[in-house]
């Protein structure tokens, strides 16, 4: 199974459009339009997954650069989350005595 970064989505594109586009290539494990957890609204990008390594390579090389409602969207290849401390980027505590 493999994973596919879609970004540039025009924000009207819902999991279902999503889905179909990639369908034209294979078969679609999974298709999510990423959303703002408080407005709902889309963040212009999302994830598709592919059973088959194959079809997730087929769908980087046809559809990055093409047109999805009305935007080029850019497909690649999703990288692995990377840990970002949660403290607001300032490393240490705001515990400091100068």
């Amino acid at each position: 199974m493999k994973k596919l970064f879609v970004g540039s989505l025009a924000w009207a594109t819902n999991d279902d459009g999503l889905n179909a586009h990639f369908a034209t290539v294979g078969t679609v494990a999974s298709a999510k339009v990423v959303t703002d957890r408080e407005t709902g609204r889309s963040r212009g990008f999302g994830f598709v997954e592919f059973e088959n390594d194959a079809e997730a390579d087929a769908a980087i090389e046809k559809l990055n650069n093409s047109e999805l409602d009305g935007r080029t969207i850019t497909v690649n290849e999703a990288r692995p989350r990377e840990d970002k401390p949660r403290d607001g980027g300032y490393n240490g505590g705001g515990n400091r005595s100068w």
